[in-house]
């Protein structure tokens, strides 16, 4: 992998980033290669698995989630998604058993995730100690990557600080950033990629978790309303059936509205989503956070690669960001197999390209497109969901869309 007069570097891959992502990559590595591999994080295990923040995981991830074991306990499936737009007709339906799957998706706490996916690769560990060094309560500074006199690229240098203090230099064949941020993080990432796509929706998406008198067992609910798409996702918890929330409008009305008492903000809520599911009754703490797209025009440069929120930050509408950066990793764990080399994530680059352009361009134009104003735009709007409902081959591709993506 270098040449022969060149020092072996410490490791073959380095990812950057013990999130769900950077850990399903780090599991399907440990157990399909003999590489040598670093796993860096920022934070540490146990402060992940206190992370309450809700998941939307496709039937697809699923499938890849159980095959290397890091599937959580608690997950409350999707068995029901109805879309329809605030204040006009039109809607559509999506069912469990049109597709012939045990559910359209599952919610899981982002926490719960960590952990299922941590206990799998601690289980691995214990079968090969000498495969994978866990650097974590390490931030990575910057990722290095110098030319040769000969115009080739050496071993890529990671520099990072153990404990937040001292310094850290490994060299490494090849670098996965897999530790992404929110549309807004002024930091980015130490050696990310230049070339970007970028795009401010001047939408701020509202989190919380919320409670109603008549929930529908396994329902999901994605509703659009002139200001942003209002999301309503199945959590359960040992108080009983909830609601992840996702609501999306203005940044001003965001920050209004999650500091309103939590009867104000639940009167508010009713009047955008209506008493489908009768009254809502208790809300969580409000969270907020800026909406944006910024996803790399080729995720690889060299001996450096991005997946999931590294490589792409897209609109929460339809709930993909997640799923599309677990296919990143699954593909990236397939192209590793034969090779840790630039040639392997050029390969990478190559077969994630479909994929990433029609969930990106998707999750894109939803928002854009209802967020247009005036009648005729909401009747076409309403056409359109209403010939999704009626044809069955075109809802069966949205369908195979959100739960398997374009995963060869």
């Amino acid at each position: 992998m270098t040449d022969s007069t060149a020092a072996a570097p410490d490791f073959d891959v380095a990812i950057v980033g013990a999130g769900p992502v950077g850990l399903a990559l780090a599991n399907w590595l440990l157990r399909d290669t003999d590489w040598r591999i670093a796993l860096f994080d920022a934070r540490d295990p146990e402060a992940a698995a206190r992370d309450p923040r809700a998941l939307a995981l496709s039937h697809g991830s699923r499938v890849l989630l159980q095959e290397i074991g890091g599937w959580p306990a608690r997950a409350t499936p999707i068995t029901h998604i109805h879309v329809s737009q605030r204040g006009h007709f039109g809607q559509a339906h999506i069912r469990r058993e049109d597709y012939d799957v045990p559910a359209l998706g599952h919610v899981v706490q982002y926490g719960d995730l960590s952990a299922a996916l941590n206990a799998a690769l601690a289980a691995q560990m214990r079968q090969r100690p000498d495969r994978l060094t866990r650097y974590d309560h390490t931030p990575v500074e910057r990722v290095e990557q110098l030319p040769r006199a000969d115009g080739t690229v050496a071993p890529a240098r990671v520099r990072a600080l153990r404990e937040g203090r001292h310094p850290l230099a490994i060299e490494t064949e090849v670098v996965i950033q897999a530790e992404g941020g929110l549309f807004d993080d002024a930091r980015r990432q130490a050696g990310s990629l230049a070339h970007a796509r970028r795009r401010d929706y001047g939408q701020t998406a509202i989190v919380a978790h919320v409670r109603c008198s008549a929930p529908l067992e396994g329902w999901a609910w994605e509703r659009f309303t002139p200001e942003g798409p209002l999301a309503l996702l199945p959590q359960d918890d040992a108080q009983g059936p909830g609601y992840a929330l996702v609501w999306c409008c203005s940044p001003g009305e965001a920050r209004r509205r999650a500091g309103l008492p939590d009867d104000a903000f639940l009167a508010e809520l009713g009047t955008a989503f209506g008493d489908r599911m009768g009254r809502f009754t208790h809300a969580s703490a409000r969270h907020t956070f800026a909406l944006g797209l910024h996803a790399q025009r080729v995720p690889v440069d060299r001996r450096v690669a991005a997946i999931g929120n590294a490589a792409q930050t897209i609109h929460p509408v339809a709930g993909q960001g997640f799923n599309l950066g677990l296919r990143d990793a699954f593909e990236m764990a397939r192209a590793l197999r034969d090779g840790a080399t630039p040639a392997a994530l050029a390969r990478f680059a190559r077969e994630r390209t479909f994929d990433r352009a029609v969930t990106i361009g998707l999750t894109d134009l939803l928002p854009r497109a209802f967020a247009v104003p005036g009648c005729t735009f909401g009747h076409l709007r309403g056409a359109a969901l209403t010939l999704l409902e009626c044809l069955p081959p075109l809802k069966h591709g949205l369908a195979r869309q959100m739960m398997f993506g374009q995963r060869r």
